[in-house]
């Protein structure tokens, strides 16, 4: 389950939006250059994590990295997590390597800074006759799925989540911790608790992606300070968000 918010407000599903999985269970190949998304297009890239089951391969793809993204990496727990964590860095260098920006860009010099709410951002070396690219991109991984959505002029964000993700804690409890009213309400008109989470994991993949988007972070950004308001159509007796073709508007406590 994914989801992603671009345009500060309205979830990208209202535009165009071009799928490219990568092959990385094999070597790469050379980076074909790809255009610069429009503006009313967002580009979503994913790896399958399952699928690249090489270590001489992952050894190698870890060479795209800096000395510091290595080092976050050595310092990881578990070997799964570690895996999506180097293909993440390896899918966000080699997809914006691609992209055309009047200059060819090896994945292994890219370099990247952060905002001070800490969302990662590229670190273009500006030159005389060269402006950088309004690039914007976003990354979201778990064990099984590692995405990287890339826009122009506008902000993105990004959140990938688990379909069988369990919670600890009791659903409508753990609503009420994050969640805004109004969407404690819808959560719980929802009387079977399989849908409910289900519901309840879209929804936070919906607050995840925006926060990401505004690059504010979570603790400037508490998801019960503002609400998500997406269509709700009913299926076999069961009401569920529909995500794929409503807009989401956020309306602030």
């Amino acid at each position: 389950m994914f989801s992603f918010v671009s345009k500060r407000l309205s979830l990208m599903m209202m535009t165009k939006v071009c799928c490219f999985q990568r092959n990385f269970s094999s070597a790469l190949p050379p980076l074909v250059p790809v255009k610069l998304p429009s503006k009313m297009e967002t580009h979503f890239w994913y790896v399958l994590p399952d699928e690249v089951k090489s270590e001489s391969l992952l050894s190698q793809y870890s060479e795209l990295l800096s000395p510091r993204e290595k080092k976050n990496l050595y310092h990881m727990q578990g070997d799964q997590f570690k895996k999506s964590a180097l293909l993440a860095r390896v899918l966000v260098r080699t997809t914006i390597a691609r992209y055309q920006t009047n200059c060819q860009v090896n994945p292994r010099s890219l370099k990247f800074k952060k905002t001070i709410y800490g969302k990662p951002e590229v670190d273009w070396e500006n030159g005389d006759k060269w402006c950088p690219p309004p690039l914007h991109f976003n990354i979201s991984h778990t064990s099984s799925l590692v995405a990287c959505g890339v826009t122009v002029n506008v902000p993105i964000g990004i959140d990938v989540e688990e379909k069988q993700r369990r919670l600890k804690n009791k659903i409508l409890a753990f609503a009420k911790r994050y969640f805004s009213p109004d969407e404690v309400k819808l959560l719980t008109a929802i009387s079977d608790p399989e849908i409910q989470r289900q519901e309840l994991i879209k929804l936070w993949t919906l607050k995840e992606a925006y926060v990401k988007a505004v690059g504010r972070g979570f603790s400037a950004a508490p998801f019960n300070t503002f609400t998500i308001r997406a269509r709700v159509v009913k299926m076999g007796g069961f009401h569920h968000f529909d995500t794929q073709h409503s807009e989401v508007k956020l309306v602030f406590q």
